[in-house]
Order: C-alpha cells, then structure tokens, then sequence
C-alpha cells in the first residue's frame, strides 16, 4: 500500500524546485516506461498494478530498481494525467552532456524562450523522428522535465539530449562552418531557398519570435510561405518545427 509521505512527494515533483532538489521526476504510460527501462536513464522506482508487472517480467528481473504493486484507485491518488495508466515512474535526472560541435551531427535545434509544454515535447519527439539528437535551450525555456512536457515526448525523450545553456555564447561559439539560421516570418522561403550545413536552426518564443539580441547572431533567416492571404497570423512553433526539420533532413 502506498504511504501518505510517497503520495506526498510524488506531488511534490509536479514542481520544478523539487525536481530540482531531488533530480528526479515522473514518467507515465507503458511505452515511455518501456523506453526509459533501456534508457540513459537511472529509474529510482517503479508503481505498476498487477497486471503491469506480470507482463514486464522479464524486462524489469534483472534491474535493481524498487518495483511497488499498486491498485488503479492508488495511481489515481499519484497520477497526473486525467486518466491514469498502469504504471509510474520516479525517474533521476541524467548527467549533463556537454558535446563538441564534432559531436553533434548535422543538424542542432535552439529554443528561445519556448514556454509550452506539450510544443516542447511534440519537438523532442519530432527531432527524434529525423535524427536530431540534441537541442538547446534558453535558460527560460519550460523545464524539460515537466510532466506534460515528458508525457508529450512519448519517449523520445530517451534518444534526444537536452542542453539549458546561454544561446548567446553558443551562437558566438560555434564554428565558422556551422550556419546559424533562424526561423522568422520575414526569411526566405525554405521551400526554395539552398540550405547549408552543419545547420544551427533557432525556434522563437510562441508569441514573441527570436529574441533581437539573439537575430544579429543568425547567419541566415528562413520562414514558411503562407498559402493563404487571408489565414492564420502565424504556425505553432512545434508544427514549424516539423516543416523545417522535414525540409533541412530532405536535403541533407
């Protein structure tokens, strides 16, 4: 049976100073679990219901984590989704990577100021279908380890590094051959425009674009074409996120 002093703390780490505290923080759903088993991850613990865990046998006998049998009615009390899975996790923070440009492939993504969650993880999940393996972010940017945003990873969290860092000093910091786009209503259409690489490419906040001090960083700005004079101001930042990924992988 699950304590009141677990419930307690697993609430405590829907909030970023105590994930911070603890590094740890919450995973639910089979296949995010799934993965982050196999993972780069440390799981500290796991709350599965029965029928989780006779199904996992033989992917969680040999790991050293705890395994806690709980009731649907007790994730209920933990979860932090509107309809709970079969199983939780408390998962530790990995540690840092910090990857020379040599390292990083051909194409890096920087968020600037990105703040919802679920565009944060619908773009770990989006570079991870096109092979990007690491993204920057603004010290503001939303906490990467928020629940919605790992949630709406569904899994790719586990294949994708995730960088806090100064976009400023890293844009001033990679070499001359990198070129430094970023993504703005102005920029050249990416349909046409001849795009180089390795590629350092910049998604602005959702409402307030790239930050001025970061644009004279940018070797070049690109955007998207409307087909439309009359629609939409502007994209999600995660769907344009998926166009422009999808242009620069057809390319490469």
């Amino acid at each position: 049976m699950i304590s009141k002093n677990q419930v307690k703390y697993l609430h405590s780490l829907r909030m970023g100073k105590f994930r911070d505290i603890n590094r740890a923080f919450i995973a639910e759903g089979g296949k995010l679990i799934d993965d982050l088993i196999t993972s780069k991850f440390t799981i500290h613990i796991i709350y599965g219901t029965p029928g989780w865990i006779d199904s996992h046998q033989r992917l969680i006998a040999s790991e050293e984590y705890v395994i806690e049998e709980v009731t649907v009615q007790e994730l209920e009390k933990i979860s932090n989704l509107v309809t709970p899975t079969e199983v939780l996790a408390v998962v530790g923070y990995p540690e840092p990577v910090n990857p020379s440009p040599e390292s990083m492939g051909k194409i890096i993504l920087l968020l600037d100021r990105l703040q919802d969650p679920g565009n944060f993880g619908t773009i770990i999940r989006t570079a991870d279908w096109f092979g990007i393996s690491h993204i920057f972010c603004s010290t503001d940017t939303v906490d990467v380890y928020n629940p919605k945003v790992i949630q709406a990873t569904m899994g790719s969290i586990c294949r994708v590094n995730i960088h806090y860092t100064d976009i400023k000093d890293l844009l001033a910091g990679l070499p001359e051959n990198w070129t430094k786009y970023g993504t703005l209503s102005e920029g050249e259409n990416i349909y046409t425009a001849n795009l180089e690489f390795p590629a350092a490419i910049m998604i602005g906040n959702e409402s307030k674009g790239i930050s001025e001090e970061y644009q004279s960083l940018l070797t070049r700005k690109i955007g998207i074409p409307s087909g439309s004079t009359k629609g939409a101001e502007s994209l999600n930042a995660s769907v344009a996120a998926g166009i422009i990924c999808s242009e620069f992988s057809k390319r490469m």
